[in-house]
Parts: C-alpha cells; sequence; structure tokens
C-alpha cells in the first residue's frame, strides 16, 4: 500500500487519507497554481502509515487503555496521562517499509526542486482543519529540517503530538474519539520567510464577520510569532470588490510594533526536544519595527489570492503566507475554514452593549468580540495553573498558544500583554465567545491578581480594562424583524473602528461622518502643523509629531492618508449606498488642542460662533489645511473608488460664503458634478433657512443639525446648563426655521434630511417630520431603532389622516 502521496496527486477528497491540512495544501498546489496561487511543493504521509505505525509497535490498545483513565470533569490527570501516552509513541520504532518510502519521496522532492532543501514537517490530523473546528495548532510542526535522519525523527515526533495535552482536550471537548483520529504528515519545502516575513489572512473581517474585505497581518520572521501572538504585527484591509478595479483598494493600514523577529537556532536534530528549540526570537531593529513589512503590491497580491481561495472553496477561509528572503516571492503555506462566523445560524440576530459608567482605565489594547464583561482578574504565567481559574474569571497573561486551550473555555474574558487580530488568543476568543483584548503590553504589570475588572471591546477596535465594576446596557437586536420606513433611515457615525459591526444595523446609509473625531483620535495633530513642519519652532512638538508620523517623510501625506484612510472603511462598511462626510468643524479652541494647534489657532472669546466650519476654508490661517482635507477626500473617491463619498459644508453664514468655498474645493480637484460628487450644506444657522432657496442652486441637499440651529435661533448656548430650559427642539421658532427649510428644499428640488437625537426621543418630534416631509433622518447608533420605530409610526399616521 503506498504511504506517500505528492501534492500534486492530492485532492480534498483525500481528506480521510491526509488530513484537512495536506488536503488543502495538495487542492491548492494541483488546482490553484495555474490561477498564480504560490505553495511549496512537497509530500504528505497518510493515515495508513500512522495506524500501520500503531500496528507495527503493538500501540493501539496501550494508547487507549491510558487515556481512558482520563478525569473527564477535572482533567487533574490530563498532564501525567499525556507525558505518558506521548512516550509511548517516541519509544516505538517507524516501520522500514515506511522509513525507505519517506525517503525516497524525500529525494523525488529534492529532485523537483533541483537541490538539497530544508523542510517544514507539518501534523495533519485526519480531522483537522473542519468547518466547525480549526484544531489550529493542536499538533506540532517542526521547520528547517535537514536529512533524510532528521526527517525520520521529525516524523515520529508529529506523531507523539497527536497527544499533546492540548489536542487530547480539544478531541474530547469536540467529540472526536481519539483512537478514530488519525495522523497525517505534510512534508514541504520550506520557505526561508526568516529573512523576510510571514502572517495570516483572513477572508472577511474575522471580528465582525463583514464579508467584504480581506484582512492581511503579519510581522518579520517566521509565522509562528504571529499565531502565537507573540508580537503586535502589521495589518492591511483590502476591499475586495475593487481589487483590480480602482488604484487603491488598501482601506486601512495599521503599523504594528513587531518587536520579535523568530528565525531558525540552527541546531540538529537531536538537540531539539521540542518544536521551540529549532527557533530563536532576536529583538527587531527599529528601523525595521517602523518599516511595513509588505508593499502595497504585495498586499493586493495577497488579498487577491485570498478571494481566488475562497471562490474555490465557496466558504471563508483562515490562510497562512509567508514570504522568502531569498527569491522575495509570496507563498501560501496553510489554508482553512474560518471556523467562527461561517457557524452562525442566524447573522440577523446580535446584542449591542453601551457602557454607562466605568472605573478608572487600568489598559488598553486591540479589542474583540464587541461585548462587554466583568469579573475577577486571574494572573496565569503558564497553563499549568489550569487549577487556579475559576469559570467566569478574567484570564490575564502575556500571551497564549494552543497549549492554553483547555483553560480557555472557562473564561469570561481574555487579556494579553502581546499579540494581534489574528493571534492564537483572538481566534480562539471569537471560537468561544470569550470577550478578549490582545497586545495590551502592560497588561500583567498593571492588572492586579484578584482585582475587580470590567473589560469593554464594545467602544471601537480598541479594547479598554476599567477598575471595578462597571454597568452597561445590552439591546438585543433582531434585524430581520425591522421593517424601513420610507423616510431614508441613516446613521450619525464618527468612529471608523465601529463602521463594520453598525453596516450590521437596518440603515440607508450614513448622514453624516464627523471628520472631527478621525482628526482628533486617528491624525492627533493641526493639519497645519504638518504642512509647515519645518518651520515649527517648538522641538518638544515637533519631537512628538516626528514619531506620529516617521514612515512619512512628507508630513503632509500622513494626515492625507490617515483621513482617507479612515473615511474610505466607512464608505466600504456601507458601499454603495450614500457616506455624507462633514468637512471638519472644530471651533479654534478644539483646533487649538491638538498637537501643534496652539501655534495656529486665534484666541476667541465665543469659538461656538466664531472661526469655524466654510468660514475657515478660504481662510490664509487655515486654507492649506483645508487643501490636505479635500486631498484625502480626493483620494478616497478617485484612487480608491468610493464614489458613495458625499461631501457636506458645515457652517455657512452667506451665499457668499457658499460660492467661495465651492470654488476652493474645486481647486483643490472636487468639483460638483464631476465623477457624482454631490456637495451637502449643513442648515444650522437661521440664515440658512431664510435664503434656502438661494442656497439650493450651490448645493445637491440639506442636512438640518438641529442642535446648532436651535442654539442660533434661541440665542441659548446650547452647552449652557442655566439655559437647559429655554434649549429645546419644540420651541416655534426652530420647528417653524425647520418646516421653512424642508418646504424650500422641496421646492428648488433638494434633498433634505436631519440629524439629531430628538426623532428618537420624541415620538411627536418623528411625526412633524414626516408630516413637512423631509427626506431622511440621521440616528446615532444606539438610538436607531428607537428612531425606526418612532417614523414607522409616524408615517403610518400620515397615511390614516390621508385616507
Amino acid at each position: 500500500m503506498q504511504q506517500t502521496k505528492d501534492f500534486s496527486d492530492i485532492h480534498l477528497k483525500d481528506l480521510a487519507r491526509v488530513g484537512g491540512k495536506n488536503a488543502s495544501l495538495g487542492e491548492m498546489f494541483s488546482k490553484l497554481s495555474s490561477k498564480g496561487i504560490k505553495v511549496p511543493d512537497g509530500f504528505a504521509v497518510t493515515s495508513d502509515a500512522y495506524w500501520h505505525f500503531l500496528k507495527h509497535n503493538k500501540l493501539r490498545e496501550k494508547l487507549s487503555e491510558n487515556l481512558a483513565q482520563l478525569d473527564l470533569k477535572t482533567f487533574k490527570n490530563l498532564a501525567g496521562i499525556g507525558s505518558k501516552v506521548r512516550q509511548l509513541v517516541l519509544d516505538a520504532t517507524i516501520p522500514p517499509a515506511l522509513r525507505d518510502e519517506i525517503i525516497a519521496a524525500y529525494k523525488r522532492l529534492e529532485k523537483r526542486a533541483g537541490s538539497s532543501v530544508s523542510l517544514a514537517v507539518r501534523s495533519s490530523a485526519t480531522a483537522e482543519d473542519l468547518p466547525h473546528a480549526s484544531f489550529a495548532g493542536q499538533q506540532e510542526s517542526y521547520l528547517n529540517v535537514q536529512g533524510e535522519e532528521n526527517l525520520i525523527a521529525a516524523c515520529q515526533r508529529c506523531y507523539a503530538s497527536l497527544f499533546t495535552d492540548r489536542a487530547i482536550k480539544y478531541r474530547v471537548d469536540n467529540g472526536f474519539e481519539h483512537m478514530q483520529v488519525a495522523l497525517s504528515i505534510g512534508i514541504q519545502i520550506m520557505v526561508r520567510s526568516d529573512k523576510a516575513c510571514a502572517g495570516v489572512m483572513f477572508t472577511l473581517d474575522p471580528d465582525t464577520g463583514f464579508d467584504k474585505v480581506a484582512l492581511v497581518s503579519g510581522a518579520w520572521g517566521l509565522g509562528e510569532n504571529v499565531v502565537q501572538g507573540s508580537v503586535n504585527t502589521d495589518e492591511f484591509l483590502v476591499y475586495k470588490p475593487f481589487i483590480g478595479k480602482v488604484k487603491q483598494a488598501i482601506i486601512s493600514r495599521t503599523l504594528g510594533s513587531k518587536a520579535l523577529t523568530m528565525v531558525y537556532a540552527n541546531k540538529k536534530m537531536s538537540q531539539i526536544q521540542k518544536p521551540e528549540d529549532a527557533i530563536i526570537n532576536l529583538d527587531t531593529s527599529k528601523a525595521q519595527q517602523q518599516r511595513f513589512i509588505l508593499s502595497d503590491d504585495e498586499v493586493i497580491q495577497l488579498a487577491k489570492w485570498a478571494v481566488i481561495i475562497q471562490q474555490h472553496y465557496k466558504r471563508h477561509m483562515d490562510i497562512e503566507w509567508a514570504k522568502d528572503g531569498d527569491t522575495q516571492q509570496i507563498f501560501i503555506v496553510q489554508a482553512r475554514p474560518e471556523t467562527v462566523h461561517s457557524q452562525k445560524k442566524n447573522i440577523s440576530q446580535f446584542k449591542e452593549y453601551q457602557i454607562r459608567q466605568k472605573g478608572k482605565l487600568i489598559c488598553q489594547g486591540i479589542g474583540l468580540g464587541n461585548r462587554i464583561t466583568s469579573g475577577t482578574a486571574r494572573l496565569l504565567a503558564s497553563p499549568k495553573d489550569i487549577d487556579k481559574l475559576e469559570i467566569g474569571e478574567i484570564l490575564v497573561t502575556g500571551r497564549t498558544d494552543p497549549d492554553w486551550d483547555p483553560i480557555l473555555k472557562k473564561a469570561a474574558g481574555i487579556v494579553t500583554d502581546q499579540g494581534g487580530r489574528t493571534s492564537h488568543a483572538a481566534i480562539v476568543a471569537r471560537e468561544v465567545g470569550a470577550v478578549a483584548i490582545v497586545g495590551t503590553g502592560n497588561a500583567t504589570s498593571v492588572i492586579e491578581d484578584g482585582q475587580e475588572v470590567t473589560v469593554s471591546t464594545a467602544e471601537g477596535d480598541t479594547g479598554f480594562v476599567y477598575e471595578g465594576k462597571g454597568t452597561w446596557d445590552e439591546q438585543e437586536i433582531d434585524t430581520s424583524k425591522i421593517e424601513l420606513p420610507n423616510t431614508q433611515i441613516m446613521l450619525i457615525l464618527a468612529d471608523p473602528d465601529k463602521a463594520f459591526h453598525y453596516s450590521l444595523f437596518p440603515n440607508n446609509g450614513v448622514g453624516l461622518m464627523r471628520m472631527e473625531f478621525i482628526i482628533n483620535n486617528a491624525i492627533r495633530v493641526h493639519p497645519m502643523a504638518l504642512h509647515h513642519f519645518d518651520q515649527l519652532q517648538d522641538a518638544e512638538v515637533k519631537k512628538e509629531i516626528e514619531t506620529l508620523t516617521h514612515h512619512y517623510p512628507d508630513k503632509k501625506e500622513y494626515f492625507i492618508h490617515r483621513l482617507a484612510e479612515a473615511t474610505a472603511k466607512i464608505a466600504a462598511a456601507f458601499y454603495p449606498k450614500d457616506v455624507i462626510v462633514r468637512m471638519s468643524d472644530f471651533k479654534s479652541n478644539e483646533y487649538a488642542s491638538l498637537l501643534g494647534g496652539s501655534h495656529f489657532e486665534p484666541h476667541e472669546q465665543n469659538p461656538m460662533i466664531g472661526f469655524r466650519g466654510a468660514s475657515r476654508y478660504s481662510h490664509a490661517l487655515y486654507q492649506d489645511a483645508f487643501a490636505l482635507e479635500c486631498a484625502a477626500m480626493k483620494l478616497v473617491r478617485e484612487d480608491m473608488g468610493f464614489a458613495n463619498i458625499k461631501l457636506m459644508i458645515p457652517f455657512v453664514r452667506t451665499v457668499k460664503e457658499a460660492i467661495k468655498v465651492i470654488a476652493v474645493m474645486q481647486d483643490n480637484g472636487l468639483v460638483r458634478g464631476e465623477n457624482g460628487l454631490e456637495l451637502y450644506m449643513m442648515v444650522e444657522i437661521p440664515s440658512n433657512a431664510l435664503e434656502a432657496e438661494e442656497f439650493a442652486q450651490h448645493f445637491d441637499g440639506f442636512s438640518i443639525g438641529s442642535n446648532d440651529l436651535t442654539q442660533l435661533t434661541l440665542g441659548a448656548d446650547r452647552d449652557s446648563e442655566l439655559l437647559s430650559d429655554i434649549f429645546s427642539p419644540f420651541e416655534p421658532a426652530v420647528m417653524q426655521l425647520i418646516k421653512m427649510a424642508i418646504e424650500k428644499a422641496k421646492k428648488t428640488g433638494v434633498k433634505i434630511g436631519l440629524c439629531g437625537q430628538a426623532p428618537s426621543d420624541y415620538p411627536e418630534y418623528s411625526q412633524f417630520l414626516v408630516d413637512c416631509g423631509i427626506d431622511s433622518i440621521s440616528f446615532n447608533p444606539d438610538a436607531l431603532i428607537k428612531g425606526i420605530a418612532n417614523i414607522n409610526q409616524a408615517e403610518s399616521k400620515k397615511r390614516a389622516v390621508r385616507t
């Protein structure tokens, strides 16, 4: 019986003989090479060989007897039984015929390669990489294996790894009989990623399940650092529908610290007792930490391959890749089904969390799960401390690897110092439904063992750990039962990190995207300080800006790219629905608080009605900065292809000012009507409503900003507690201006909407707007469901009156 099989002869139908990993590698090697996907050549030692190995050494009964003694309630004897059965396998011998066949296949592989090769020897269980159980990292892999004797030794160690403690526990948890799972071995030409980089990618966003993007992540050196979560990785989001159709399909880049680089230890197999003995981690140089691991072209190539693989397998995939430092070629080294979102039965049902009260911030990192939990923090240094963690506690540790799997199911939350969005801790947390924050950098040093903490991942991509037990709201949402009204229901958004999640809500697009949030949180530097960086006199400010922008020689590009990518993430989440982006609307005191801002902002007694909105855009104090905003929007719309972006001008005091701003935008390449560009204007000053017909000659739509309109109609500072009784959306003068603006917009054929809280808080206010014939209403996400109900009720009453 043939006990080895070349990748070129392996297909998915061979899963029972070669395991999920090898079946997938063979399928890609034989079926997708013609589509440009590179998979390193290799061969598999089949599961028949494993059964032959057990029979030759009379191991089956011995293994079964030992495994039958496992305490299935507490697993307290797991380590002892695991060690005993692994030793039984290691003390056995590889049958001579099997040994000869493996060596012969190895020699054929070298002949195909045209030279001697280093090998990756990987375990592939026959129940591995199934859609409902990832088996990720349950068995061992051995890298940089050279020579016949080392290859045979590595194969035997792979057999023993079928009985690692974590693999035994994983089989019990997932209902697999120990002696019904066999092991195949994949033997593959080694990709020299130790001289370049490696990582993983998903064919969807692994946190939200948003399926129009591919996530590519990685770090310098061997990919084990990425999988184990030992480093904070570079990450790239690519909008899949636009690959090959636009100039720039990458919508987000995140530079990771990549503090360690994993390389080979150059030891003989006899010196390697466990896989980690074959590798060492070196400190990454500062220069390498500050560089992205891949060029844009390489990221797009990987994303293109991800799409091809997804289409071939007809499902979402979790894919490992590696770049060879000698040849500079990129290879796919593994592809398995994605195991979280693909298993969800009803994607229309989910919970929305809103934190209300929280203690002092302890630490933060990459948040996973869009949830909130609280509990006792338990600091564990090793998975051997499994007994110390009680069900429902928060596990805090440096990082996790597959050895931690038996313990992770007990945790309500997981917080790690190291790791990225695609690390082991992140993947397993999603599988077991735990709230997780990875890559905090300092959790184990700032969280005390036994401390009560709240873990929140419901505030965007960043997750936060707070002192004490916080309070939060939980809202059950079933979007399948929500019917949208005729009035367009839009969202008010500011945080790009929440865009994919909120795109799942019932909506007709984004009625207001606040640019200020992005400038304040993602950019943090005053745009004029970037435009005139060389002229800055403050050495400390200059140093801080340099730290933030080190990978941008031209500091202006930092602002343009960061703003463009953050905007693109929201545009991608809702494409092809409209996303109306409001150009910056900071007040002078708010701009002054940005890094370097105090050098460029005037001091005003009343910034609320001072140098803000349209007045800034053509003024010498800000026009260079506005040019950067325009450049970013042009990049999003043209190079990235998101023509669903519409632009809105705030605080336009006069028609003359409107004409001036539109001319400035045109000078900066944003021409109304070109490439479908529509310009909107905020209606937030009484003059906007009074002269709506004149303003309508220059804009495609209006959006009523009810707070500012109320403030300026009543002469009442919206932030003044003393005037809170006066500040009401129901004041007749305010309602009269709103009704006037809607009537004039209808008369001139211009779209008009409203952004504000009142339509969700007050059904009668919704009724007023619907009766006036408003086109759209934009809500904050937490008010959306209530707002939709109010609008549906209002439309129903309006229809009843007509009949």
